[in-house]
């Protein structure tokens, strides 16, 4: 997978992210995982965006920091929903899915991104 489609599916991922959310029961614990988790799943695109229009591979590994930590939120308050039972889990087992695979992706690639950074930093 290269960077574009990358950046394609975190945002395709957070536009799904719109239509669950509103469908959360009307509670107090649902207003707060709705913010939380629209705000981490937007973060995550647009991050990861400018990770790759980043002037140096330093900003480079900054930014795909951010993205990562911000589709690991974003998972987090998808299994919080499943595990308070707001919404079934069946309906949310593609998006648990798509957030899994999106945080390893990132992991991945921030790890490569700091092996590569330290390298540099050697020869420097």
């Amino acid at each position: 997978m290269n960077a574009v489609e990358l950046q394609k599916r975190l945002k395709e991922f957070a536009y799904r992210i719109v239509p669950l959310c509103e469908s959360l029961p009307a509670k107090k614990i649902s207003r707060v995982i709705e913010g939380q988790l629209m705000r981490s799943a937007f973060s995550a695109a647009a991050n990861y965006r400018a990770a790759c229009k980043a002037q140096s591979a330093k900003a480079f590994a900054s930014k795909l920091s951010i993205a990562f930590e911000e589709i690991d939120e974003s998972l987090f308050w998808l299994e919080t929903i499943a595990d308070l039972m707001l919404i079934q889990v069946d309906k949310l087992s593609l998006l648990l899915k798509e957030a899994d695979e999106l945080t390893r992706i990132l992991a991945s690639s921030r790890k490569t991104s700091q092996t590569k950074l330290k390298a540099q930093n050697i020869k420097s």
